[in-house]
């Protein structure tokens, strides 16, 4: 397939436009300041590799080394150093999400896997990323995720595989405040966005007792 049209100067990177760009100021009005306060925004464009490889191998350990952190072992569990943070996503599997160029993070961990038994894919345009935060983010969460998300069972550094209303996403606690990352599908940000804003409205008014 032939590369579109660009104006001089333009590239590829310069052309990006993300999932929910159209809802950017939709989520902006849709804020809620105060005590029971609640803040959608988008973070496009965040790198992210799907990793699979044996935990116990050597190959794993160089991964580790490179991420400057051992890949998580436990359903829920994450690590992080510097720019990346390795997310369990099953027993062989994980997600690195990194604030670092996706082709030089991408590089660096197929170097690391060398020619073992495993795989390093780019997969940093299948999803893109909600921050949902605020006083309020849990209990807009719990209107349609069915975990258990209080502090008790879920807190900062945890992520697993869930859904929220219809759409299935990777939920990532990562401030007590609370703060939460959802990581959709591209093709379903859309619904998803305009499923949170609603599920945030009913915050602009006073608590009924």
């Amino acid at each position: 397939m032939a590369e579109p049209t660009t104006d001089a100067g333009a590239g590829p990177v310069a052309l990006r436009r993300s999932p929910l760009a159209h809802l950017t100021e939709r989520m902006r009005a849709a804020a809620v300041p105060g005590a029971r306060g609640v803040t959608l925004t988008e973070w496009p464009f965040l790198t992210m590799v799907n990793v699979r490889v044996d935990p116990a191998s050597e190959a794993a350990a160089r991964i580790a080394k490179t991420l400057g952190a051992p890949l998580p072992r436990q359903c829920g569990h994450t690590t992080a150093a510097g720019p990346h943070t390795a997310v369990w996503l099953g027993p062989d599997e994980w997600l690195v999400i990194s604030q670092a160029d996706a082709t030089a993070v991408a590089a660096e961990l197929r170097e690391a896997l060398g020619g073992d038994p495993g795989s390093v894919v780019d997969v940093s345009a299948n999803r893109t990323t909600l921050e949902l935060s605020g006083p309020a983010a849990r209990q807009v969460l719990e209107k349609g995720c069915p975990l258990d998300l209080h502090p008790r069972a879920f807190g900062p550094g945890q992520a697993v595989s869930t859904t929220v209303g219809p759409v299935a996403v990777l939920l990532w606690q990562v401030a007590g405040a609370p703060t939460y990352r959802l990581f959709p599908r591209s093709s379903f940000a859309d619904y998803l966005a305009r499923w949170l804003v609603d599920a945030m409205r009913e915050y602009r008014g006073p608590e009924v007792p």
